[in-house]
């Protein structure tokens, strides 16, 4: 039975690591199998933030020709949200540069 190291965020959209130790206590083949599980995962979060920016896009059209100002509020609020998804996004995305880089240094 293979142990799952990911686990599915719903607000970012993607598989995250769930890992139960620190990175240095797996095994070296563990390790490896969770890189490349994780590389696959990472190639999906540019479209994942693309998808994000369109969302963005389109709310601040509405946003633009938005008069009642309740309104305005909360499409600047789903703007925000989005904004820190893509954020979060993209630190997940640096994630996999900074363990690749331990693992040749």
């Amino acid at each position: 039975m293979q142990k799952n190291y990911f686990t599915y965020n719903n607000r970012l959209g993607i598989n995250i690591p769930d890992l139960d130790l620190h990175w240095e206590n797996y095994d070296i083949h563990i390790q490896q199998q969770i890189l490349t599980e994780w590389e696959d995962i990472r190639g999906t979060i540019p479209d994942r933030i693309h998808d994000l920016e369109t969302h963005i896009n389109a709310k601040q059209q509405q946003l633009n020709e938005e008069e009642n100002f309740a309104l305005s509020c909360i499409l600047n609020s789903e703007i925000a949200e989005l904004a820190s998804q893509i954020n979060d996004l993209w630190l997940w995305y640096r994630t996999q540069e900074d363990i690749t880089q331990k693992r040749h240094n």
